[in-house]
């Protein structure tokens, strides 16, 4: 389908948010969606190093095989009988491989289908070539050892291959959105210089990426969307040639298209929101407005856009030492007490053998009651440690296997030498260890990548801008101050807002809309940045700060919460590395507002 055919609408529906959601997506919007697209967002920084390690093994490996085995196959006919064309980031760090398996499942299923792939993101094969890449924070240079070296492309390259033909693209690493924006590109001609309407497509694309979390999951209220938990209903992005565009989902489904619901997803994963970064260009999401047009139908529309930088973003992933972790309850009166003088001692006793063994300390210990509220510092609720069970985690990171073995065969003894209680010794045997990936994130001029489309035995270059021109946003105008007049009383801000956090590397984001226009400026005047940094204070490092911005259009605000996160995910020990529960921590921070408000 193109603009011509239908110049009104292209209608895009994504079925996978990350590798590991589920398989029956795809059917679900084949069947109901009544889809122009299906897209498919597979990776992340740490599928990026386990694909790395699967292609190190196996030539032929490396990619999403889920996607070509449990998806696709299947549903190959259906896609064909209805015209739907696919795009996927499933590539990971052998696209070719992923084209070749797609293919080979396309000719069993007596199916014709042009399958392209985008080539030019996967920087391991020019290492040499890049030994000059820098730490885009610290300036460090980058670790010796590499796993895995990804730039972050854009939608130009998937827009030429549906140009060339394609019925299905797959590519390696490449913005989230992207897989969205690239169709709405191809579909109504959109041009490189046309700003506006590439941060619209964009916009679209993020709020689409993690699935049904623009659909009713982790919603703040889930209370409303939890009937249809069993059956959620995939996103579908309704699009018009202007850039606006209406997020809904197939009909008879489960979950919740509301403004707050995409709201929130909106805000789920963003730093400054005036200046949203990505290869083809800089998103403003502050004038960004949404209207419920009907049951689970939002319009959204407002979006601004500018030059990119003329700088890819690259990660790489580096192997940094083993982990390891055991998991196991105790009950009982000071379940918690209990838990942790057993856990201090396990540690105790190991770090002993280690320093007897010349083995050094470990580099990194964490210890969890979960179930006393200890994620929560210096908040959590005065009877939380008094619980009568915890699960008690302790992770561990050692550069030396040797000292993982270790804690895995003394893990155990907490069962007969120490507190009373302890059961539920989760998994059998004793825990293994695993090697820990740490991200290295850099930047990598435009003019340095050779990107390419294969489509069939063809191959041809792809041409992007690289002269950048990013211009810094102005600083915000300051808010109409809040009126305190009148009596004064506290409220948990869960009464005045709803809020999602995410992560960013080892930063976190929490997004905070108000329920009602008129409650942002207390919400606005209580949670400032000194005061969120000291309420988080026990997860931020000692390099640890706190941002925030204005999303006037929405009245929201976002916050950056800098090195919040242990490092974050595959290089954190937490219990939550990327900072998904941040946001409900903060629904309970108490906001003055004048009694009649409320």
């Amino acid at each position: 389908m193109n603009s011509q055919t239908n110049p009104r609408s292209v209608r895009i529906g994504c079925a996978s948010a990350f590798w590991g959601d589920t398989n029956t997506a795809a059917a679900q919007l084949l069947r109901l969606g009544k889809v122009d697209y299906l897209v498919f967002d597979y990776l992340a920084e740490i599928t990026m190093s386990i694909l790395a390690a699967k292609r190190m093994k196996d030539a032929n490996e490396g990619y999403a095989n889920d996607f070509v085995e449990h998806v696709m196959a299947p549903l190959l006919p259906e896609i064909r009988r209805q015209g739907v064309k696919v795009v996927a980031n499933a590539g990971g760090v052998n696209p070719l491989a992923c084209k070749a398996a797609l293919e080979a499942a396309a000719v069993k299923a007596g199916v014709d289908l042009r399958v392209a792939v985008v080539l030019g993101d996967d920087l391991i094969p020019r290492r040499k070539e890049f030994a000059d890449l820098l730490d885009w924070e610290s300036g460090a240079p980058a670790p010796a050892t590499l796993l895995s070296l990804n730039a972050y492309l854009g939608a130009i390259p998937i827009a030429k291959a549906l140009e060339a033909g394609a019925d299905i693209v797959i590519t390696g690493r490449c913005v989230d959105s992207a897989v969205v924006l690239g169709p709405l590109m191809h579909e109504f001609g959109w041009q490189p210089t046309d700003y506006d309407l590439l941060a619209a497509g964009s916009v679209a694309g993020h709020i689409v990426e993690c699935g049904v979390q623009s659909n009713g999951g982790n919603f703040t209220d889930w209370e409303l969307a939890a009937p249809g938990f069993a059956d959620m209903g995939f996103p579908i992005v309704d699009c018009a040639a202007d850039g606006s565009f209406v997020i809904t989902k197939p009909e008879g489904t489960g979950g919740l298209v509301s403004v707050n619901t995409v709201l929130e997803q909106m805000l789920y994963e963003i730093g400054d929101p005036r200046a949203y970064l990505l290869p083809d260009v800089t998103c403003d999401f502050t004038n960004v407005r949404l209207e419920q047009l009907g049951e689970h139908r939002v319009r959204v529309s407002g979006a601004r856009g500018t030059a990119p930088t003329a700088h890819y973003k690259a990660s790489a992933t580096y192997p940094a030492g083993m982990r390891c972790a055991a998991l196991f309850m105790i009950g009982g009166i000071d379940a918690a007490k209990k838990g942790r003088a057993s856990a201090t001692a396990v540690i105790e006793k190991i770090r002993r053998q280690l320093l007897e063994q010349q083995l050094g300390d470990f580099t990194g210990v964490d210890i969890h009651c979960i179930g006393a509220e200890e994620s929560y510092g210096p908040h959590a609720r005065p009877g939380a440690a008094a619980t009568r069970e915890v699960v008690v985690k302790i992770a561990v990171h050692h550069p030396n296997p040797k000292a993982m073995k270790l804690f895995a065969r003394e893990i155990a003894q907490a069962a007969t030498a120490m507190s009373p209680g302890y059961t539920g010794y989760f998994g059998s045997g004793r825990p293994e260890a695993n090697m820990m990936p740490k991200l290295f994130s850099t930047l990598v001029a435009k003019d340095r990548l050779a990107i390419e489309v294969v489509i069939g035995e063809q191959r041809f270059p792809v041409d992007v801008p690289t002269a950048g021109g990013y211009q810094s946003p102005a600083p915000q105008a300051e808010p109409a101050a809040a009126i305190f007049d009148g009596e004064i009383v506290e409220v948990p801000l869960i009464r005045l807002a709803i809020a999602r956090s995410g992560d960013k590397g080892d930063h976190a984001n929490i997004g905070v809309a108000a329920r009602k226009p008129e409650y942002l400026p207390y919400i606005r005047a209580a949670l400032t940045p000194t005061a969120v940094q000291a309420y988080f204070a026990h997860v931020l490092s000692d390099k640890g700060s706190v941002e925030r911005w204005d999303l006037p259009a929405s009245n929201s605000l976002n916050f950056l919460l800098r090195h919040a996160l242990g490092g974050g995910g595959a290089a954190s020990l937490r219990s939550d590395p990327q900072g998904k529960a941040f946001a409900q921590m903060s629904l309970d921070y108490p906001i003055p507002v004048p009694r009649g408000m409320v």
